[in-house]
């Protein structure tokens, strides 16, 4: 999927972090990300929600309204946390096949995969194909 095909508001997020030339500030916008994520609830972290190849726990829901996906989700670690802050916004308020047609470069130009450590790296991605599953489920439940 090439950047105009990309949803706006997926688009406006890659932007935000191409903008920022400093490694330093991306992170500091991770984390600004992973304060304003939403309360996830305890009861919520089950291993059906758990997101599988990460180092660190991190948890996500996928919830279908109108037609739209909901995500939401938690992390142990702030910086992975931020990660699927982001993800969570970009993501939420698509619909299950938007987000199944997504391909994950768009982080690459967000320049945060340069940032990130392998393990991190390998994380979102984690996260990013986990929430593309639950947007499938959604589907599959939907048909």
């Amino acid at each position: 999927m090439t950047a105009s095909d990309r949803p706006a508001q997926l688009d406006k997020l890659v932007n935000r972090f191409a903008r920022i030339s400093e490694p330093k500030r991306r992170y500091e916008q991770l984390l600004w990300y992973a304060k304003k994520l939403e309360a996830f609830p305890a009861e919520d972290k089950t291993e059906e929600n758990k997101v599988p190849g990460c180092v660190s726990q991190v948890y996500v829901t996928a919830n279908l309204t109108d037609d739209k996906v909901a995500f939401h989700g938690d992390s142990d670690a702030q910086i992975t946390k931020g990660l699927l802050a982001m993800l969570i916004a970009a993501l939420s308020g698509l619909s299950p096949t938007e987000i199944i047609q997504l391909t994950p470069d768009f982080i690459k130009e967000t320049h945060l995969d340069v940032s990130l450590t392998p393990s991190r790296a390998n994380g979102f991605y984690n996260i990013f194909k986990t929430m593309q599953k639950k947007a499938l489920l959604l589907l599959a439940k939907e048909a």
